[in-house]
């Protein structure tokens, strides 16, 4: 089995010895039986499977099937961690659209009006910080005193000190989204008391621990590559760092777009390698890709749940198009429900039985309009078929709902990308030719030939960004890259119901953050409100 095999009963269990780190998410237990920590810990393989629960959390939400979570005031999907990442970073740009504004929260945030009220942006802020809970919690429970106090072989505690150390980059992880997206955060560590409600760390308070936190981790990984399918590796440590050095001028005001190369120089040196076909790796078995770094994980069958894949995948299915059959989901999928906006489709220029890309996904069918001039018609706007249920051999998962293809966060050519522009950037110690060639090598790839290749001159950061929607779209990077490049706010780039106009407006610039949620806050009275909300 490709998956990494989550023990969510025992997940459950540590949340309620942490309840009252995040006591704004009314945890609530679904199994009276959950073992006491001394107990489950005395089992063989118990601190694997507890590992397992952490990284579970990325993917799973509750032990009653896919419509459960054990976070109250959220329903499954909107506390599901990708899919709360794939709709604020998505969602609130020119990348996508949903048809049913009716469902908490989309409307605002694919309009640009949401505030602290919001159910997603909540599922995303509370799902994020589960993650830093259920790290705290494995890393008090695996302390030396802990392991001895167990009778934990010598063995098996060197195994132990490297999920510790995985442990830890997870959760620096879920600080990083957390500086992306609110620049701020309750923190909390394995140090701190039950009952303990964090201080708020600024955003340079979030970086500095960030960084230090991988760093001193890295050394203690696997080499890339080297670990289980599920589990993160140097390669993936090295991702983060790369993305929290591209973002260090929006985050801190300092750009660090040297250490970014570096970074992505390291990645690329790792053993990744550019998968032949580029919608290899979004299929149903994209865990075989050697260019995926790190994915978050589903199953059709062990791991059912509304995340980010099973979301596209069914929402790709157009109203007119009925493509589901061909994507690996039933004919009608969710009739409608995702469709691209005008501008981001004029990135490529033409459908994609025209134009020779084969990032280019679009499906158009005659009666089909471009322009999006009401959301609620689903006839309005293209469709993708970028990601589907349906391996590279062309078989489909044994689930026409539920997908088995992985949510990739990390992968290479997103490294090459990173590398590109922050040569372009003239950051030191980078090559411009070296730079061109990633470019140039992922145009090969979606072209088939060196027909679509840049010149040096063209390698300038305006056309990275651009190529970065064409390679890297509905992998959840588009709100983050927009920031970057100042496009994201004000008016001098404008898209479909930008602002909540048809046409497209400018809005404030407080936008670029998220505001803390109403409930977050009070639950700890150490946190206050981003300006502007």
């Amino acid at each position: 089995m490709k998956k990494l095999k989550f023990n969510f009963l025992y997940l459950l269990g540590l949340t309620l010895v942490f309840s009252s780190c995040t006591s704004d998410l009314d945890v609530q237990p679904e199994d009276d039986d959950i073992s006491t920590a001394d107990d489950f810990y005395k089992q063989p393989g118990a601190y694997k499977q507890a590992l397992a629960g952490v990284y579970g959390n990325l993917s799973l939400t509750g032990t009653g099937g896919a419509g459960s979570s054990f976070l109250q005031g959220v329903d499954a999907g909107t506390s599901q961690f990708g899919r709360c990442l794939w709709y604020m970073q998505e969602l609130t740009t020119d990348e996508a659209i949903w048809s049913y504004e009716n469902d908490p929260g989309v409307r605002e945030l694919q309009r640009n009006t949401w505030n602290a009220e919001n159910p997603l942006i909540l599922g995303m802020f509370s799902r994020t910080m589960v993650e830093v809970a259920l790290a705290n919690e494995f890393l008090k429970q695996s302390t030396p005193a802990k392991l001895s106090s167990r009778n934990i072989s010598s063995e098996e505690a060197a195994e132990i000190e490297v999920y510790r150390n995985e442990v830890k980059v997870l959760r620096a992880m879920a600080y990083y989204y957390m500086l992306d997206m609110f620049r701020k955060a309750p923190f909390i560590t394995e140090n701190d008391p039950v009952n303990f409600r964090g201080p708020e760390y600024n955003a340079q308070q979030l970086y500095d621990f960030i960084e230090s936190e991988l760093v001193a981790a890295l050394p203690n990984l696997k080499a890339a590559r080297s670990n289980e399918y599920g589990r993160l590796d140097q390669g993936m440590a090295n991702m983060v760092l790369a993305k929290l050095y591209l973002n260090a001028e929006v985050y801190i005001g300092t750009p660090k777009y040297a250490e970014c190369a570096a970074k992505c120089q390291e990645v690329i040196n790792s053993g990744y390698v550019l998968n032949a076909n580029y919608l290899n790796n979004f299929k149903a078995d994209n865990h075989t890709s050697s260019e995926n770094i790190f994915t978050l994980q589903s199953d059709g069958t062990l791991t059912q749940n509304y995340g980010p894949t099973t979301t596209m995948v069914n929402g790709e299915v157009g109203s007119l198009e009925l493509n589901g059959v061909s994507l690996g989901t039933s004919a009608a999928g969710w009739s409608g429900a995702l469709r691209t906006r005008k501008q981001f489709f004029q990135k490529f220029g033409a459908l994609g039985n025209v134009d020779s890309d084969s990032r280019n996904t679009f499906l158009a069918h005659p009666d089909r309009e471009l322009d999006i001039t009401d959301i609620a018609n689903k006839n309005q706007g293209y469709v993708l078929a970028k990601w589907s249920n349906i391996t590279s051999a062309g078989v489909a998962g044994p689930n026409s709902t539920f997908v088995d293809t992985d949510f990739v966060l990390f992968r290479l050519a997103d490294a090459y990308l990173m590398y590109a522009e922050c040569a372009a950037r003239g950051a030191a110690g980078t090559n411009p030719a070296v730079a061109l060639d990633y470019v140039n090598d992922l145009r090969e790839r979606a072209n088939g030939n060196a027909s679509e290749n840049i010149s040096q001159s063209e390698l300038t950061p305006e056309f990275i960004l651009d190529e970065r929607a064409r390679e890297l779209h509905w992998e959840g990077h588009r709100r983050q890259d927009l920031i970057r490049f100042g496009k994201f706010t004000g008016g001098s780039y404008n898209w479909e119901w930008k602002g909540n106009s048809a046409g497209g407006v400018a809005i404030a610039n407080h936008l670029r953050i998220f505001p803390l949620p109403t409930a977050s806050i009070a639950a700890n009275p150490n946190l206050t409100q981003n300006t502007g909300y």
